[in-house]
């Protein structure tokens, strides 16, 4: 099965990030271009989380996730939840979340994708993504990069509807 950047398929006016420095925001790390650039990052303000918000413009299947970002303030414990919309610090923790990922130092510097928990992300509208603390235990969590991996649901149907025709 190819997986795909679903940078395309991500719908911007629906992006939120709570807690982001606003001279340095998601943007910086979820936009083609921006993201692929180290010197740009979204950057934590009051403490050390983040909690982020990516709806998607059709449904997809997530199959792994690339989080990239400086050794020390690079993220550590990162939580996502499917289809969990308006999900703020205060009740974050009152939800399992559907994956956890715990990146190494050299694993956030090297920005190189992670599997997820295919089962948990089968037909995911959006994504919220809490980045609960960093690699240094600092007040302030910086993230270079973060893109998604996977397929498009009607993608996924189409391709197998040809495999059918084929035989």
């Amino acid at each position: 099965m190819n997986q795909v950047d679903l940078v395309d398929f991500i719908d911007w006016s629906g992006v939120e990030c709570l807690n982001q420095n606003s001279a340095h925001s998601i943007a910086n790390a979820l936009k083609q271009g921006y993201r692929e650039d180290d010197g740009l990052n979204v950057e934590s303000d009051a403490d050390e989380q983040l909690l982020v918000y990516i709806p998607f413009l059709q449904v997809v299947k997530l199959h792994s996730l690339a989080v990239k970002g400086p050794e020390e303030e690079g993220p550590k414990t990162v939580k996502l939840y499917s289809n969990r919309e308006h999900m703020g610090f205060s009740n974050v923790n009152d939800f399992p979340p559907s994956d956890t990922v715990e990146f190494s130092a050299e694993n956030i510097q090297a920005g190189k994708p992670v599997v997820l928990k295919y089962v948990k992300f089968q037909n995911v509208r959006s994504v919220t993504i809490f980045i609960e603390d960093n690699q240094s235990g600092g007040d302030v969590t910086k993230v270079q990069k973060i893109a998604f991996f996977g397929t498009t649901v009607e993608t996924t149907d189409m391709k197998g509807l040809k495999k059918i025709e084929d035989h």
